[in-house]
């Protein structure tokens, strides 16, 4: 499996591969011994070894290609993964965030400001001054459209009006 860091190193040649290669020459080896044996004495018990190594052969061997093939796709994957921005942290779930997606985020939080701002106006002026009152009310409107319309993504277009801070 190829590093994600730059040391150039060609995928498949990792220490686990390495392991994997003389773990099965070691199984070949053992096999062949047991073949070399049982067809020397030619008895029973020497090819019962034989088919037993075979059986382990063709275990280990299954399970070292299937570890191999797993981890070129997983390779593949990350490399994917790792190409496309995407990565994840701490083990929680991959996200994108891209510059649109964070521009959007400041300006819905801008909103949401303006929106606590109004609130704060209404309270102040509410029974003593109509007009301070309405125009607070229509800002809280006009900026709520405009949020909402961000998460929506519809291509409505802002809403026009005076807003007052």
């Amino acid at each position: 499996m190829q590093s994600l860091g730059s040391t150039g190193r060609p995928a498949g040649r990792g220490i686990s591969m390495r392991m994997g290669s003389a773990g099965m020459a070691v199984m070949l080896v053992v096999f062949l011994v047991a073949v070399v044996f049982a067809a020397n004495e030619n008895d029973v018990v020497g090819w019962l070894v034989v088919i037993i190594s075979l059986g382990w052969l063709l275990v280990f061997s299954f399970v070292v290609f299937s570890l191999r093939s797993a981890a070129r796709r997983a390779a593949v994957k990350i490399n994917e993964a790792h190409r496309s921005g995407m990565g994840t942290a701490g083990g929680q779930d991959a996200r994108v965030f891209d510059e649109a997606t964070l521009v959007r985020d400041k300006k819905l939080d801008h909103s949401f400001k303006i929106v606590q701002v109004q609130v704060g106006v209404v309270r102040e002026y509410l029974g003593s001054d109509e007009v301070m009152v309405e125009r607070a009310l229509e800002t809280i409107e006009i900026t709520s459209h405009n949020a909402r319309s961000m998460m929506k993504g519809n291509d409505d277009g802002p809403v026009e009006g005076t807003v007052i801070d």
